[in-house]
């Protein structure tokens, strides 16, 4: 049974980063000029071509596994906030005694979830992240 890609990063080699290397293309004309300007007396070795397009081919197989990687990571924070709405957590929020409270919603600033903890009392607690959150009850 084929499994469908979750989101429109994994899977895709797409993802939302910007690269500043070289692209196919680039890689491609270069090719073409190192062709045409080589000593017709002392032309490259076959096997070096070779030798650079699989280096090229590896080089973009690891970006495009990174990407993956990158979006399989923001997926899975996304599940994890997202199963959080309701559960009593308790927050670090670095002064030294956690705040315990309820997730009431969450928010996507940036790609990156952002939390809301109504305590007890009532007070709200906004802008939390889930690297905050130490123990989930």
């Amino acid at each position: 049974m084929p499994v469908d890609a979750i989101g429109s990063t994994v899977g895709s080699g797409a993802g939302q980063i910007q690269r500043t290397g070289l692209s196919t293309d680039d890689f491609i004309k270069l090719f073409l000029t190192q062709l045409t300007f080589q000593d017709p007396l002392n032309p490259v070795d076959n096997a070096q071509f070779l030798a650079q397009l699989a280096q090229f081919t590896s080089i973009q197989q690891t970006q495009i596994l990174s990407d993956n990687v990158v979006g399989l990571l923001t997926e899975t924070s996304v599940s994890q906030s997202v199963s959080l709405i309701g559960k009593t957590v308790q927050v670090d929020q670095g002064t030294g005694t956690p705040v315990v409270g309820s997730v009431t919603t969450v928010q996507f600033q940036s790609g990156a979830p952002s939390l809301t903890i109504k305590q007890s009392d009532g007070t709200i607690i906004q802008n939390v992240a889930l690297s905050q959150i130490t123990l989930v009850r």
